[in-house]
């Protein structure tokens, strides 16, 4: 006889199987096609075993992503520039936990980049014990590890992470700050205004898809990002209107060609300038703003 009847309510268990997928994958699509397969196998599956529903749904959900991100290591290779994740908006249920304050914006645009860096048992074993808290021994069953090598997996990835991390939290008050600074900047086509509000070695990143137009590479320094700006700002004529919106837990650009959005960017900040401008271009990724 199975512990557990057959009608557990799973939709309980929606918000948390997507938030790990999410973060796994940076696809809104592709974390609710895998929160999807997850009920399926729960339907299908025999379940006389299963001590926590949730533990088990967490279980199945993380390892569909990370098969789903080792197939999709040669679809990257063959991305046209560079990858982005999908913005995602209040809408969608991302619960995060708040029990480490460094990880506090574990769903920003900076921080989903910085995973990418991690292959996928890295950033699953990651996720599950420093977002999610779960214990060592249940992130081995999901891993197919020892909870020792669990361990040393975990402590390699959070060191890596750490490394390249901002080491101190910056308010949404003062990513708004500089949102505002930037947006005014560049509607005055003011370029020393630019260049105040952007550090020197600043990076900007944008993600076109191979839909629309967009740098192939990442771009580096100041002066080359502003020229960049207001070169986009003259080849359109400048027919941009703008707003900021919550997205990713943080504030962000959403730039409009007329109603429809055209590029949402993200920043990254020191505190006091900006240091990473990352901009979804990919008509695909923009229905968090549509």
């Amino acid at each position: 006889m199975s512990s557990y009847a057959p009608d557990v309510d799973l939709e309980r268990h929606r918000p948390r199987l997507f938030a790990v997928a999410y973060r796994m994958l940076g696809e809104v699509h592709d974390a609710e096609d895998l929160v999807q397969e997850t009920f399926l196998r729960w339907h299908r599956a025999p379940r006389r075993d299963v001590v926590s529903p949730e533990a088990w749904l967490v279980s199945v959900v993380t390892r569909l992503a990370i098969d789903r991100l080792r197939r999709r290591a040669t679809e990257r290779e063959a991305y046209p520039g560079p990858w982005l994740p999908e913005p995602v908006g209040r809408d969608r249920p991302v619960p995060s936990p708040d029990r480490h304050a460094e990880l506090a914006s574990d769903l920003s645009m900076a921080f989903l980049v910085l995973l990418e860096r991690l292959a996928p048992e890295e950033r699953a074993a990651f996720l599950l014990r420093e977002v999610f808290d779960n214990p060592y021994a249940d992130i081995a069953r999901v891993l197919g590890k020892t909870e020792e090598a669990t361990r040393q997996t975990v402590h390699r990835a959070r060191r890596r992470v750490r490394s390249e991390r901002v080491r101190f939290p910056v308010s949404s008050d003062v990513t708004d700050r500089l949102l505002r600074r930037f947006l005014t900047a560049l509607e005055a086509d003011d370029e020393e205004a630019l260049l105040a509000v952007i550090a020197p070695d600043a990076t900007f990143t944008s993600d076109g898809g191979g839909k629309v137009t967009a740098a192939r590479n990442v771009i580096h320094g100041a002066d080359r990002i502003v020229r960049l700006l207001r070169g986009i700002e003259r080849k359109y004529d400048r027919p941009f209107t703008y707003r900021i919106a919550p997205l990713n837990g943080e504030w962000a650009l959403v730039q409009y060609l007329g109603a429809v959005p055209f590029s949402v960017s993200f920043i990254g900040t020191d505190g006091e300038r900006i240091t990473a401008v990352y901009r979804v271009l990919n008509p695909d990724k923009l229905g968090a703003v549509t």
